[in-house]
């Protein structure tokens, strides 16, 4: 019963990828879109967008395809929520609905927010879910699952995740209004996956892509990419993906037979893609991405601009920078010697602390403090992730034990 199913899925993303490629001219599809921006510059709601009348709510031209009813019962059970919300919980909430509002508006008329405040995803305590035909393919995360001083400042962002099938049945120009939108809140880009879709195969198929990597042309600067396989990888096999890159990095790239994903074994076509995702890990992603995203796709490497080629498309592309070396290797050099310090220095007296004073007194002496002089040029990730980075020698005592501190 599920094949049928399979393939009608499978020839609507098609079609709408086709459309989508006569509507915005670029070979490349945006397949996966994750932005955060702080709550100081996310949309401040007017009681008139958060609340709006059902009839407001109704797109021009569409008003056939909506039930009042339901739009007044959903509007109520909203309201009702949020208000019920404690005070430092409401603003929070109120912010990310209005963005929710907008990605919505972007994306177009059939995707909605749902009324139910829902658990949320990567740390954030709540979410609001946008879906389409009544399955989740957004949200909107807001507010923090826990205390840590890490956790604090993520509490003052909100974060949207926008996964593929959104992307792919988004209207019309919707990567240019979302780069505007980003831009408007001051948003910064976390992840955004690029997808080259060769829908009657790839010539030479996933073998030659394997072979292609053993020659060394997926080499970046001399250096050759990580790679795995996934799949069954032998004589005939089918549903097969070739990854190379490092993700932990933010830059991998999956080849795959998208026709087995989409239509099952039984009905798959020769539609083969190429998919390259880019994470903000070691990179500061531009919003242009989503406005060039053949130029982009192209500027990953030389390959991928040949296999752009080979889709009719010749740019020289433009890549995404990894972050100075030297910066990195600053603030390593900077925490090493705050540890250093610390260890050589203040942890017999810490010990001390920690031994007799109370949780309540000890908290207070460690925490609330600002930064090390030499570390306050630098961002809280960027120092957590050298701490995260330190060798375990470092924290090896240098000096002689003199005995307790009098």
């Amino acid at each position: 019963m599920t094949r049928p199913s399979l393939v009608l899925d499978g020839n609507e993303v098609k079609l709408r990828l086709e459309a989508d490629r006569t509507t915005c001219n670029d070979r490349v599809h945006v397949d996966w879109l994750r932005f955060t921006c702080l709550r100081k510059c996310a949309p401040i709601p007017h009681e008139d967008v958060l609340f709006p009348s059902a009839e407001s709510c109704v797109p021009a031209g569409y008003a056939h395809l909506y039930d009042l009813d339901v739009i007044h019962e959903r509007r109520a059970r909203v309201i009702k929520l949020l208000r019920e919300l404690p005070d430092p919980d409401f603003a929070a909430s109120a912010q990310a609905h209005a963005l929710a509002q907008k990605i919505c508006k972007i994306l177009g008329p059939e995707f909605v927010i749902e009324p139910e405040l829902k658990k949320g995803h990567d740390f954030y305590r709540y979410r609001w879910s946008i879906t389409r035909n009544g399955a989740e393919c957004a949200w909107i995360g807001f507010l923090a699952s826990g205390d840590s001083p890490r956790q604090k400042a993520q509490a003052e962002t909100i974060h949207a995740n926008i996964y593929g099938g959104a992307c792919t049945f988004a209207h019309g120009s919707w990567r240019a209004r979302m780069a505007n939108l980003i831009e408007e809140v001051q948003g910064k880009i976390t992840r955004v996956d690029l997808a080259l879709d060769f829908f009657d195969g790839i010539s030479g198929g996933l073998d030659r892509i394997h072979r292609e990597w053993h020659e060394g042309l997926m080499d970046v600067k001399g250096r050759r990419p990580a790679a795995n396989t996934v799949g069954p990888w032998v004589q005939g096999g089918r549903g097969r993906s070739f990854y190379f890159g490092s993700k932990e990095a933010g830059k991998q790239t999956n080849v795959y037979e998208k026709g087995v994903q989409l239509f099952g074994l039984h009905d798959a076509t020769r539609w083969e893609r190429i998919e390259l995702r880019y994470g903000n890990k070691l990179r500061d992603l531009p919003v242009d991405v989503l406005r060039r995203p053949d130029d982009f796709f192209a500027g990953a490497s030389e390959w991928h601009c040949l296999m752009l080629a080979e889709h009719g498309y010749a740019c020289l592309g433009e890549g995404v920078k990894v972050r100075a070396k030297q910066a990195v290797e600053t603030v390593k050099a900077e925490v090493t010697r705050s540890v250093r310090w610390l260890t050589n220095t203040a942890s017999q007296s810490l010990a001390l602390a920690f031994q007799f004073l109370g949780e309540t007194e000890f908290l207070e002496l460690v925490t609330g403090r600002n930064k090390p002089g030499r570390l306050q040029r630098f961002a809280d990730s960027e120092i957590s992730a050298a701490f995260g980075a330190l060798s375990p020698t470092v924290f090896k005592t240098k000096v002689p034990v003199m005995g307790l501190i009098h």
